[in-house]
């Protein structure tokens, strides 16, 4: 077998792995094993690719090349494996975020690298094909790069979750797409040009940061989402460049399942992703009337850790809705411990997971999922509704705007229309929040007045410790 069927067969087999983990990634139960096998097929990617260097099959400048992938792999897969080990789960949106920065930065760094070599050859060395792919890729990754890192500030808290309309915002927004098509049409139509392509590149870079600034933090898991999708194309498009068959499908396959997912979550919130593209309606950091006040009107029941714990022990059936309250506490083990303890006393304990819930997508069942909560207790939105009808008890854990009633009752609301847990139909409701202040759509919950309502304030892991405690007394 010759050295160049034997990479093909390594790239291969490198995709192979890719379209298998990423099937394995549709189910809880198997997601780890997904994972594992894209990671396998990656290094496999790695491994073609240093094949080919070696083999003189790829293009290279200098005699330093050895020393700069050794202190790539070393650096770069340090850095990922000490932030994928250390990061808090609360933060992981905040790296998923950067992570996506960095494979559309990385995308768009292939397509000017063979830019500049081609230039240098000429003005007319590129083929049509290789410059549209050039120019896409330069386009989409740089406003991958900026947009996610931009939405990365506004999940760790270093910009605001409000939307930030900037003065005359369309109209700046109007220019740059103007000028990335003029200089876009320039490069494929008339020559390959550098400064052209440093115009085209500091508009996508400006138009990234543009575009997601106005977008307000209740939209941060969609445009995530949209951001994840923007890095698997331009990867795939940096494929084209370098005529690369393992890139094409990897980003084909990132591009596909991104954009897939951001169209079901966006279909979740009731909205289209050209709206949540134009101006979300996220305000973060807005607060409202202190613990024990009043919202929508009307007036909250505080209960206390003695009252919650005498319904949760005497229940039959109970529903936790886990929330961005219970990942800012690090709650998820605690949570597990109470429901375990539920179920030694013979009481039917569900999870409902609403799409959103949380800042990033799955959010709430990977932090679950830490806890070793059994897969089978998780329910997707459409599967738990019916069910809370059925309940004793809904255990809110700070989720806000996904249970909020206002979505099915108020047309007036910003949320009119968004599909909802239906905790409000349950018998009984206890939430668990750390103040009144609303979520990041930055309304009040009309959930929190219901009758049926009765409110714990505070921490949610220091809440739920006395709760378990309390619920041993019983």
């Amino acid at each position: 077998m010759s050295l160049d069927t034997f990479i093909r067969l390594v790239y291969i087999v490198a995709a192979g792995c890719f379209v298998l983990g990423l099937h394995l990634m549709n189910s809880p139960a198997t997601a780890r094993r997904g994972n594992q096998l894209s990671a396998l097929g990656m290094a496999g990617a790695v491994l073609g690719t240093i094949l080919l260097i070696a083999a003189g099959d790829v293009s290279t400048s200098g005699t330093l090349i050895w020393p700069i992938i050794v202190v790539g792999i070393v650096v770069g897969g340090g850095a990922g494996a000490y932030s994928a080990r250390t990061v808090k789960m609360t933060a992981m949106p905040q790296l998923v975020s950067i992570f996506n920065a960095m494979g559309g930065g990385a995308a768009a760094l292939v397509a000017i690298d063979e830019f500049v070599r081609a230039a240098n050859l000429g003005p007319h060395t590129l083929g049509t094909a290789e410059v549209v792919a050039t120019v896409l890729d330069v386009v989409i990754g740089s406003v991958t790069f900026t947009g996610s890192l931009i939405a990365a500030g506004k999940l760790q808290g270093l910009i605001t979750g409000k939307p930030v309309k900037l003065p005359f915002g369309q109209g700046i927004n109007l220019v740059l797409a103007v000028v990335a098509l003029a200089t876009a049409l320039y490069l494929i139509l008339v020559g390959q040009i550098l400064l052209v392509l440093a115009l085209l590149l500091a508009a996508a870079l400006v138009f990234g940061v543009t575009m997601v600034l106005p977008i307000g933090g209740a939209d941060m898991p969609v445009v995530i989402s949209l951001l994840n999708a923007f890095t698997g194309t331009a990867v795939a498009m940096a494929g084209f460049v370098i005529d690369n068959p393992v890139l094409i499908i990897a980003g084909a396959l990132v591009g596909a399942s991104g954009g897939i997912l951001t169209k079901l979550m966006a279909d979740a919130m009731n909205r289209s992703i050209m709206n949540i593209i134009v101006g979300g309606f996220g305000t973060g950091d807005a607060g409202t009337a202190a613990a024990g006040g009043a919202t929508a009107g009307g007036s909250v029941r505080e209960l206390t850790v003695d009252d919650a714990a005498i319904q949760l022990s005497y229940a039959q059936r109970v529903i936790v809705v886990p929330g961005y309250g219970l990942a800012v506490a690090q709650a998820q083990h605690v949570t597990a411990e109470l429901a375990a303890l539920l179920e030694e006393r013979g009481v039917d304990v569900k999870y409902a997971i609403h799409p959103v819930a949380g800042r990033m997508p799955g959010h709430m069942n990977v932090l679950l999922a830490e806890a070793n909560v059994p897969y089978p207790q998780l329910w997707e939105m459409e599967d738990i509704n019916p069910e809370f009808q059925r309940a004793d008890v809904a255990l809110v854990l700070g989720a806000n705007d996904v249970t909020n009633p206002a979505a099915r009752s108020d047309p007036s609301s910003p949320i009119y229309g968004m599909p909802i847990l239906d905790v409000d139909k349950a018998a009984s409701i206890i939430v668990v929040k750390r103040s009144m202040r609303p979520g990041y759509a930055g309304i009040d919950n009309l959930l929190y007045t219901d009758p049926k309502t009765g409110m714990l304030f505070g921490d949610a892991k220091d809440v739920l410790t006395h709760l378990i405690s309390a619920v041993k007394a019983q």
